[in-house]
């Protein structure tokens, strides 16, 4: 396995509030229950007082669980990798669109702090690593004192705020197959402003191609349903097509919306995510096509 990063931490103890430094103590403290703490940029802001009483498991000081490695078989993203850590690291071109995800995630002080377990683990429909990790393939490691299961990213996140993950359990790493690991990824997003927002609506998608045609598409939209959601129907859409201009307008309303279910509230619309959904897709397509093109 080759090591890209990885980086430590001291173990800090203190009353309500337990850091340990591997894996093994921090299992054992989440059998006791312990909320689990990851970077801690939602955690403060949406829990206070009685909510916090069973105390606190900081697991960002566990190295190996802030490593970034490559294996014969995957891509392995460490559940306390920071959003600096993906956008630094030297990962392939499919995943340039989680990197576009990492570097509109909040200011910089969130994108050091902010990890993608914890932005997993959260469960928002407008999580932004979650559209770019769908196109990936990615599945989630959890771990436990009972064993360790890897679960597809899909099942994992349930609905708003709620994953299939177990009282005892702690998100390791995020896997993402060699196979996804081709072509090219592209992410974009619409919110009331350019940075630091909440998105209205976000696209990933990624294009591996062949010979000028699309081999395979992955195509995922979040902030518009429960949970952000892969969309098959335009994607078969897109498989044998030419890699050109053209290609974005065969990604229709009809085949997006229905895969969707866009959700109203009060930062848009039902029907303005819907639209919004097919534009962003259209034009993170294009702006693949236009990357090969430029570089052909």
């Amino acid at each position: 396995m080759r090591t890209i990063v990885q980086q430590g931490t001291r173990c800090t103890a203190l009353a309500g509030y337990v850091r340990p430094d591997t894996l093994d103590s921090a299992l054992a403290a989440r059998a006791k229950g312990l909320r689990v703490a990851a970077g801690c940029t939602d955690l403060f802001a949406a829990v206070r007082g009685p909510a916090l009483s069973g105390g606190i498991l900081d697991i960002t000081a566990i190295p190996e669980l802030r490593a970034i490695s490559e294996t014969p078989e995957h891509w392995r993203l460490g559940a306390t990798a920071t959003w600096s850590d993906i956008r630094l690291a030297p990962l392939p071109p499919a995943f340039d669109g989680l990197k576009a995800a990492a570097r509109e995630l909040g200011a910089a002080q969130v994108q050091n702090a902010g990890t993608l377990g914890g932005n997993l683990v959260n469960a928002s429909p407008a999580a932004d690593g979650a559209p770019c990790l769908l196109t990936l393939e990615a599945e989630v490691e959890l771990a436990s004192r009972r064993g360790t299961r890897r679960l597809a990213l899909g099942d994992f996140l349930t609905g708003p705020r709620q994953t299939a993950l177990a009282e005892d359990e702690l998100l390791t790493a995020v896997l993402v197959p060699k196979s996804a690991a081709a072509g090219h990824g592209a992410f974009l997003k619409l919110g009331a402003r350019r940075f630091l927002v909440i998105s209205i609506a976000m696209a990933a998608a990624r294009l591996d191609l062949d010979g000028g045609r699309v081999r395979h598409a992955a195509l995922a939209v979040g902030a518009c349903s429960a949970t952000a959601r892969r969309l098959p129907a335009a994607e078969a859409a897109l498989a044998g097509a030419r890699a050109d201009a053209g290609l974005a307008a065969a990604i229709t309303a009809d085949l997006v919306v229905p895969g969707l279910s866009p959700i109203d509230d009060l930062r848009a619309s039902a029907d303005y995510r819907a639209a919004a959904a097919v534009t962003l897709l259209r034009r993170a397509v294009a702006g693949l096509c236009t990357g090969r093109e430029a570089a052909a």
